[in-house]
Formats: C-alpha cells, sequence, structure tokens
C-alpha cells in the first residue's frame, strides 16, 4: 500500500515529510511553552516589585534595596531577560527549523503540508465510496 504525492513518493519520503512535520508542529508547542514561561515569570517580578514597596513602606529598606537592584533588573539566563529570550528563539531557531521543513516541503510536494494525514484522508473517504469534499 504506497502513500504518494502525485504518485512520486516513495512511503519513507512520505514518513519522513510526517516526521518533520510533527518536529516543527511540538517545536512550536516547546516555543508556546516559553511564552508562558516568559509571562510567568513577569507575574512572578510583578509581585517582587509589590513585595518591594511594602518592605520599603515597612521601613525594611535594606530588604527593599536588595529586591531593586538585584533582583528586579536580573535576566532570568545570562542576565537577558524572558522576553529576550523570546525573541531569539522566535527569530533564531524556531523560523530556522519551520524554514528549513518548509524548504523540503518546497522541494519534494510543492509546499503542501501534512502529506500523510491527506493520503490517510483519501484512503478512508475512498474506502466509503468517496466524500463530497476532497482536500
Amino acid at each position: 500500500m504506497s502513500q504518494s504525492f502525485d504518485g512520486d513518493l516513495s512511503e519513507t519520503e512520505v514518513e519522513a515529510l510526517h516526521r518533520l512535520q510533527l518536529g516543527v508542529e511540538h517545536m512550536y508547542r516547546g516555543y508556546g511553552a516559553l511564552l508562558s514561561c516568559h509571562h510567568s515569570i513577569g507575574h512572578g517580578m510583578d509581585h517582587f516589585e509589590a513585595a518591594r514597596e511594602l518592605l520599603a513602606e515597612a521601613g525594611h529598606e535594606e530588604y527593599a534595596d536588595a529586591l531593586r537592584n538585584e533582583i528586579l533588573p536580573a535576566g532570568l539566563v545570562d542576565d537577558m531577560w524572558t522576553y529576550e529570550l523570546v525573541d531569539a528563539a522566535r527569530t533564531g531557531f524556531v523560523a530556522d527549523v519551520a524554514n528549513f521543513e518548509q524548504a523540503i516541503r518546497t522541494d519534494l510536494v510543492d509546499g503542501r503540508e501534512h502529506v500523510s494525514e491527506r493520503a490517510l484522508q483519501r484512503r478512508w473517504r475512498d474506502r466509503i465510496g468517496g466524500w463530497d469534499e476532497e482536500p
């Protein structure tokens, strides 16, 4: 049972395209988790700022100053704030991998996505005699 796009792809090529697509999709999920981390760290920092103000108001200047001078301006990784990590991931690795996967799809299947899913959809619809709407 050969799955193909225009009859030119081997099952191995279809599987490779499927794995590339899954890799990109999981990478986007990881990027989403990075965005969630960015938002969570930001909300945590907002609480530290509120604590700093309250500590200063209560006369605990040493703790308030430590928050102001050491914690609040610091970055999460190598002095980078989370927005910088998000931007670096989005414009660097995430974009590079997505572009790489798209270039392979462009070369092999004219850029069409979800080749293996489309083949499965066709098989399942064909076995019931067709479907009114083809992808």
